[in-house]
């Protein structure tokens, strides 16, 4: 894998460990923010994508844009298509006043950013998703990315 592939990895990584966090936090969760790094965690895995192709992409956080770009190489990924342009939209939209998450909202976004993990993931040959507890992600251990399994998720 290139390095600035996994770079993306890394940063997707810790977009998706914020939003389950903030999406599971027992109080005061920030479902607005859940729902913000639930986008980055997609657009960044989806740059992942198209950074180990050699594909160019604009910047954009428009994940249908980046979507249309990534099709010629996972046609089958156009089922994520409506999904990811509500993820765009509310990861946008709630950025700003006026507009608020709410726990349905932020649940929603995660498992939307988890699909997009998931097929980037296995479309990178990347060993299985790091394990979670408590429904925090842990951190990988070894090399990024590419160390060994651990049962224990290496605490």
């Amino acid at each position: 894998m290139k390095p600035e592939t996994r770079q993306w990895v890394g940063k997707a990584e810790g977009d998706y460990r914020t939003a389950c966090r903030e999406r599971d936090a027992a109080e005061d969760p920030n479902y607005d923010a859940a729902c913000f790094h639930a986008q980055q965690c997609a657009e960044k895995y989806l740059k992942a994508r198209l950074v180990e192709a050699a594909a160019t992409f604009p910047k954009t956080h428009d994940l249908e844009a980046l979507l249309n770009l990534t099709l010629p190489l996972e046609p089958s990924w156009e089922e994520l298509r409506e999904d990811l342009q509500r993820l765009t939209n509310m990861g946008v939209e709630v950025r700003y006043p006026g507009v608020s998450a709410d726990a349905e909202d932020a649940a929603e976004a995660v498992e939307t950013a988890g699909v997009v993990r998931t097929a980037v993931r296995e479309a990178l040959g990347l060993r299985r998703e790091p394990e979670k507890r408590g429904g925090t992600v842990l951190p990988p251990t070894g090399a990024p990315y590419g160390g060994p399994d651990r049962p224990d998720g290496g605490s």
